[in-house]
């Protein structure tokens, strides 16, 4: 009983915000999945493989899975289908948000400052629950949570796939690796006020970075994600010193690959990028101060470059309006420059480039504007910014034989915006239908 409240609880909270949940409504524990056939018809279909838009297509899905995608004209609707004619929109497939912080507070937020001794430990996990609605909303069906204290990111997983929240599909880290007193670190603090040690990611040397690899995979981290250089919002660093040695990420890229996991960097600075990417990570994370020789070496190994575009547009703005302050400021308003830069540079590269914010840094909810900057900064074509978000992310997380696109046999993971973004990439920043695994959460009325 307590369950089928809190759903028809979530139904009545969407209902307020003038949105419809169809589909059958699960009476036991269980992640939501579509139920019978639905035909979705619109405009345009862009598949995310980078193909051209079909003009006036059609998605067929039964239950979870994609099964038919194509014009209008030539796929059969099925007798007994459920029919949704989006009338001028685009469907694609769900967004993926590769570099996501769903737990806890938003960067700005009043209460934030040292949150880590004012909140209570179960407090970031409960703000999880709404920032994952507002994420999946937004049509971002998948994302990966780069680092949170506490396992909080495995415990929104686990709420989200036992069908207690919508949210959306989620792959997590656990807690980031870093050096003592690095980026990745609780830093600017007296002695004994925040020492961590493998456990909670802090590992110095070859044999503590292995045993935190082990540490957070024992816990079911997915993907392992270190801080190879110093960052824009810690303390006492500079934004691009280089902090793991080689030997060290080496040694990481090692246990994670033996564990079957991906190693996904952190690096802002131009040597931390590079030493990172002859170590072996999937992908650097930001990239703000690549250069020539790093966008060729990264291109060579098949490196992804997730940019976090909004990342630096908020800290800039931050540091104009002197939220962010001092040294933090200086280091916020030379990664956003440098960000410009990066990304023309691994567009001219050819680098594999999958969309990733820093949710958190940014608010939850927001996640669609990325795929505006990189179009606005970096002049990547508008569907080429579609597929970064799509299956480039699919790509990188490993997922690609099941998420990414709108192909047969794929989860039904399909989002729909209003108008044509490759007209108007603004109009991916917001939905008016998303769909998880065939099961209906947003449908405009």
């Amino acid at each position: 009983m307590m369950r089928r409240s809190l759903i028809q609880s979530i139904v009545l909270l969407l209902s307020v915000f003038g949105l419809t949940v169809i589909g059958q409504q699960p009476g036991a524990p269980g992640l939501p999945t579509g139920k019978g056939t639905v035909v979705l018809k619109a405009a345009r279909v862009i598949d995310g493989t980078g193909a051209e838009p079909i003009r006036n297509g059609a998605v067929v899905v039964t239950d979870d899975k994609i099964v038919a995608v194509g014009p209008a004209a030539s796929v059969a609707v099925p007798a007994g289908a459920k029919v949704i004619d989006l009338g001028d929109a685009t469907l694609m497939p769900g967004f993926i948000d590769a570099h996501t912080h769903i737990i806890g507070r938003v960067l700005g937020d009043p209460e934030g400052q040292n949150s880590a001794f004012r909140d209570y430990d179960s407090f970031g996990a409960i703000l999880a629950v709404d920032n994952a609605r507002r994420t999946l909303m937004a049509g971002f069906t998948t994302i990966r949570n780069v680092g949170a204290g506490n396992f909080d990111d495995l415990a929104i997983r686990k709420a989200i796939n036992e069908g207690w929240t919508p949210g959306p599909r989620v792959l997590t880290a656990g807690h980031s690796l870093g050096i003592t007193g690095g980026h990745c670190d609780e830093n600017g603090y007296k002695p004994g006020a925040a020492d961590g040690d493998y456990k909670t990611g802090i590992a110095d040397g070859p044999d503590q970075v292995r045993a935190a690899v082990r540490y957070q995979v024992k816990y079911g981290a997915d993907v392992i994600k270190t801080c190879a250089t110093g960052g824009v919002l810690s303390e006492g660093d500079a934004v691009g010193a280089t902090q793991y040695t080689f030997e060290e990420l080496k040694a990481m890229v090692e246990e994670a690959e033996k564990l079957e996991r991906k190693v996904a960097a952190h690096a802002h600075g131009t040597e931390g990028i590079k030493i990172a990417v002859r170590a072996g990570v999937a992908s650097i994370e930001h990239g703000s101060f690549l250069d020539e020789e790093g966008a060729r070496l990264m291109a060579q190994k098949g490196t992804f470059l997730v940019p976090t575009l909004m990342a630096g547009e908020t800290v800039e703005r931050f540091a104009k309006s002197g939220v962010l302050k001092g040294h933090r400021a200086e280091k916020a308003l030379a990664a956003a420059a440098a960000m410009r830069h990066a990304i023309k540079l691994a567009i001219a590269n050819k680098i594999q480039i999958a969309l990733g914010t820093d949710a958190g840094v940014i608010p939850h909810g927001s996640n669609g504007h990325e795929f505006t900057l990189m179009v606005e900064w970096g002049g990547m074509r508008p569907l080429d910014s579609i597929t970064a978000g799509t299956f480039n992310a699919a790509k990188l997380l490993g997922l690609e034989k099941t998420i990414g696109s709108l192909t047969p046999g794929k989860n039904a993971d399909i989002v729909a915006v209003a108008g044509d973004p490759l007209q108007n990439i603004k109009a991916m920043e917001s939905t008016i239908f998303v769909m998880k695994n065939g099961w209906v959460y947003k449908e405009k009325k």
